[in-house]
């Protein structure tokens, strides 16, 4: 499943967070890439070590915590530390790869199964040309560039890129997510579910026997599915 979230940071956290990237230092990013992503890689990172780098994913998993839609999609077990990419100039785009399949976290003391991959636009589209990221689909290649804000959030299972940037600079977030559930259609049926459930409290109210009813049956099978 693709879901493209808007609107996951506010435009005065987005001016925020490019603020404090405009000042920090990059590096190159091949030094979190896998073998087979860094022959393809050629773009900027933020050191996760950076001054910059613990308040601005602060902000962002904050912002993460007000979105229902986000948890209802992604059902969580853990999040990996966000990490700060930049695309322009010399140091540009990204080819086809795909993620690995386990992240180890800083310290190397817990890993992050990756089953979702998410992305968070920090530039607004008219800051650039070029840098859409491409995720490949059975039907049709998905090229995506969001507002800045906005993120996308897509299997950690896709091959993706992302395209030349030709003009100006593309400032992101990335990050992977390890969800309580992890099948892919299971993930969806949860998902469309919850979101109907929603639309059926609004329009018949929380104590309404359907809603009740279908609201054990989502938990039961939550229950059946979740790894916690």
């Amino acid at each position: 499943m693709l879901l493209h979230l808007p609107g996951v940071l506010h435009p005065s956290e987005v001016a925020q967070a490019q603020a404090l990237l405009a000042q920090a230092h990059w590096q190159d990013g091949r030094v979190s890439a896998g073998e087979q992503a860094a022959q393809a890689k050629n773009n900027q990172q933020l050191p996760e070590n950076a001054a910059p780098a613990p308040a601005l994913r602060q902000m962002l998993l904050q912002a993460l915590e007000r979105s229902a839609v986000f948890f209802s999609a992604t059902l969580p077990h853990s999040i990996a530390p966000p990490m700060f990419n930049r695309y322009g100039g010399a140091t540009n785009a990204f080819g086809n790869h795909v993620d690995s399949a386990v992240r180890y976290l800083p310290g190397g003391q817990k890993r992050v199964r990756t089953d979702l991959s998410c992305t968070l636009f920090l530039s607004s589209p008219s800051d650039y040309d070029g840098g859409e990221l491409v995720i490949e689909d059975p039907f049709a290649p998905q090229r995506i560039k969001l507002a800045a804000g906005d993120m996308v959030v897509y299997p950690g299972t896709s091959v993706h890129r992302v395209e030349p940037v030709t003009r100006g600079q593309r400032l992101a977030s990335f990050f992977w997510i390890q969800s309580m559930v992890r099948s892919q259609e299971q993930r969806r049926l949860l998902f469309d579910m919850d979101q109907h459930l929603m639309q059926l409290r609004t329009e018949l109210g929380e104590q309404h026997p359907a809603a009740i009813g279908l609201t054990g049956t989502y938990h039961n099978l939550l229950r059946l599915w979740a790894d916690v």
